[in-house]
């Protein structure tokens, strides 16, 4: 065998090792055993004539050479994905597989409803959902559609703004049964707050309305929009939300809406060369509507 023909299988194996962390653990995501994913490392160490990972008594770690080569095995998978979606039916057909990605709130929080209603009317239709921020995903043929809270600056994308959203500040009734509402900016810091842990768009976000904000104001601290939600509606403190999603619960209670209000643009993109894919431009222009709506519903009326 050799490197110019080697299966791709083998690289499936490799990847999965690089993002596991073991031999053991890649086993189990690709649902094959030890030895087999073992001898599939083997016959790609052989292929390229280089050693690929270092065995110790904590498992294997990566060389040189594998770090270096993950990016463009990374790239052979993805547009091994793009293949079966694009094989997965015509591209004037509706049947097949179209692939979202979108940040964890609307991914977790606003997709799925709306994805359920189109799906409910095609049946055919397969959709996966990706949850991440990543803006060159579509470029790498990673996904069709994105939903994103940044204006895109990639040329070759077809990009909707879809809206204005609105972030404010919440408390759940629990909380504020227990220790009240500010009535100013400077009583919040007498609160508990929910916040990001590392991840700095928040950060950014607040310097761009003049509103100093540090990782040491939160009592709470994750990087996980979904989790920092459920540490809202679980009590623990006052933290921010989209407006649309924070008006679905009763129960959350905004806070100093007057004082503090944040606000996003919210983006549809898909690549340009998809524009004649029935399936994705189907799609596209029913969340075209269906965000539009929510992004609506998701600002402020004073």
């Amino acid at each position: 065998m050799t490197s110019a023909h080697v299966d791709w299988n083998l690289y499936h194996s490799f990847l999965a090792v690089m993002q596991e962390g073991s031999l053991s653990a890649a086993a189990r995501a690709l649902g094959m055993t030890q030895p087999s994913v073992g001898r599939h490392i083997a016959a790609l160490e052989t292929a390229l004539n280089a050693p690929l990972f270092t065995r110790g008594p904590d498992g294997v770690k990566p060389t040189a050479t594998a770090l270096e080569m993950q990016a463009s095995a990374q790239a052979m998978a993805s547009a091994a994905q793009h293949a079966m979606r694009v094989a997965s039916g015509s591209e004037h057909d509706e049947r097949g597989t179209v692939r979202i990605t979108a940040s964890q709130m609307m991914g977790g929080e606003v997709l799925p409803e709306i994805l359920a209603r189109y799906q409910a009317q095609h049946p055919l239709l397969t959709i996966e959902l990706v949850l991440n921020n990543k803006m060159d995903d579509l470029l790498k043929r990673e996904a069709d559609i994105a939903v994103r809270m940044e204006r895109p600056t990639q040329q070759a994308l077809i990009a909707k703004r879809m809206g204005r959203v609105d972030i404010g500040l919440y408390a759940h009734q629990r909380y504020v049964q227990a220790r009240g509402l500010p009535r100013t900016l400077a009583e919040l810091a007498q609160h508990a707050m929910i916040g990001p842990d590392q991840d700095t768009f928040t950060t950014r976000l607040g310097a761009q309305h003049g509103i100093p904000i540090s990782r040491e104001m939160f009592s709470f601290r994750c990087d996980n929009d979904l989790a920092l939600l459920a540490a809202l509606r679980a009590g623990l403190g006052i933290g921010g939300s989209q407006i649309g999603v924070a008006r679905r619960d009763p129960a959350l209670q905004p806070v100093l809406p007057d004082q503090l209000t944040f606000s996003l643009d919210m983006w549809l993109l898909t690549h340009g060369d998809l524009r004649g894919n029935k399936r994705v431009m189907a799609l596209y222009r029913y969340l075209t509507q269906e965000l539009s709506a929510y992004a609506l519903s998701s600002q402020r009326t004073d």
